[in-house]
Parts: C-alpha cells; structure tokens; sequence
C-alpha cells in the first residue's frame, strides 16, 4: 500500500529532516512511528501522503508516484488525520464538513448518495449535523475531523498524534474506532504517537526513527524490549514492558496486566514467587 524507497527530504535552508529511509507497508497494517520531538516523523508522514515531496527517492501510494499525482488522486485512497483538528475544518456545520470531503472525492456517486452517507456517519458519530464545530470541544472537533476522513472510506488513515488533548475516554473512542477501519475493512494504518501506552494497546508495528533516520522496524512488544534502541531512540517503553523488564526471569513477555497476572499465578504455581 505504501512504499518510501531510499527517501530524503531537506526543508528550504534547514538540514536534512529525512534521510535515506526506506520501508513498505502492506494492505490491513497498522504501524506507529515513533521517536522524540526532532526525529522526523511528521515529515514522513507527510511525504507518504504527497503533502511534500521528497528531495531524493520515491515515495509510492498503491503504485501510484506521490510526485506524479495530483491531491484529489492521492486523496481518493489516504486518508490525513492532522494533530490538530483546527487546520483541517472549514465549514460552518458538521454536516458542511463531511459533505465537503465526499463531494471533492466521491462527487460522482450522485448529490442523493452522498446526503445518505453523511446521515450515516452522522449517526455513527452521534452528531445531529448542525453544530458549528469551532464551538465544540478539542476532542469533539477531533472527532468531527475524523468523522469527514473516514466519511470517504479512504484505503490508508494516516494520524499525526491522533490523541493530543483528548482526555481517555474521547482518546478511546477515536482508537477504538480507527481500530475497527483496520480489522473489518482492512484499511491500512500509520500513526505518529508520543503515547507509548496506545501504541502497545492498538498498533502492531514500530518504526523507529531518531536524526531523521530509520533506526528500527518489528513488532511492537519486542521493539520496546530492546533497552539499547529505547536508549538511542531516547523513548520510555509502556510502564507494563519496564515493569517486565525490571522483574526479570519470567515476567519479559508480559505487556499487560492480564498477561502480568498469569505470569505471577503460573511462577506461583511452580513455587518460584510469593
């Protein structure tokens, strides 16, 4: 779904941001990029979405050169959710905002069809539509912004901090939400995130950048047992893998609290811990 071969990108009077980065993304993926303030992340994302356009290498959509496409092709297949919802809203209701989406991507399926498909997002979204979104919450306007992303029923969700500002339980509803779009219709996700916590809860894949570089790619869990490359990468594991790590023998695998407390039965049952 999404290919960067040996990519680079240098803003205007300012060093490399992205340097020879290469990877690619299958359809049904969900992956975090993750790395502390300075790494790169948001120019990557923003190169896989065509937002810029990379200095060297290419960048590849479906098969489809970002450097070659036009917005209104690239925007057909992703699907950009913005940290802050604030840049990306631009109508006075609700309804006008989702309307706007599916009228410049899905304009041919008829003005009938589309009226339609903003009720059901609507309801889904529990919106009655005519709300002004700048008097809505942080949260709720994330949510708004969202609400108009998926409306198009875009291939790829790309989200830039998804969960800034959100409290848990907004923080909760947009995640478990994206995370549905992934399993059901097997839309293909990449996230920047700060919070190593929903990373472990909703990603499956990290990619680790530091210095505009790719440092690392695997597996969630095993990526945040690597003491070394959380070091270099200067990120904190989620508190349930440090816990692990700490504890030693036996309890490295356990990412969670179920799995912590099987852990602590099972060495139990052996006699090994109280």
């Amino acid at each position: 779904m999404i290919e960067l071969d040996k990519v680079s990108f240098a803003y205007a009077d300012q060093g490399p941001s992205v340097q020879d980065v290469s990877f690619r993304l299958e359809k049904g993926e969900f992956a975090a990029i993750l790395g502390a303030n300075g790494a790169g992340k948001t120019t990557t994302v923003r190169l896989m979405d065509g937002l810029l356009k990379p200095t060297s290498g290419r960048v590849l959509i479906g098969g489809m050169d970002t450097a070659a496409s036009s917005v209104s092709e690239r925007a057909a297949k992703v699907g950009f959710l913005f940290q802050n919802p604030d840049r990306q809203i631009c109508k006075n209701t609700v309804r006008e905002e989702i309307l706007f989406g599916l009228r410049t991507v899905r304009g041919q399926d008829g003005e009938e069809a589309l009226q339609a498909r903003t009720d059901e997002i609507l309801k889904e979204f529990s919106f009655s539509g005519e709300e002004e979104p700048f008097s809505l919450s942080r949260g709720q306007r994330q949510r708004v912004a969202l609400a108009s992303i998926l409306a198009v029923e875009p291939e790829i969700l790309i989200l830039d901090e998804p969960t800034t500002g959100l409290d848990y339980l907004e923080c909760c509803q947009i995640m478990d939400r994206i995370r549905r779009m992934n399993e059901e219709q097997q839309v293909t996700v990449v996230m920047v995130c700060h919070d190593m916590e929903v990373v472990l809860d909703y990603a499956h894949r990290a990619l680790v950048m530091a210095g505009g570089r790719l440092l690392a790619d695997g597996a969630v869990p095993e990526i945040f047992r690597d003491t070394d490359l959380m070091e270099k990468a200067s990120i904190l594991p989620p508190q349930m893998i440090g816990l692990g790590l700490r504890l030693g023998a036996g309890f490295e695998n356990a990412d969670s609290p179920e799995k912590m407390a099987e852990t602590v039965l099972a060495l139990r049952g052996k006699g090994a811990a109280q």
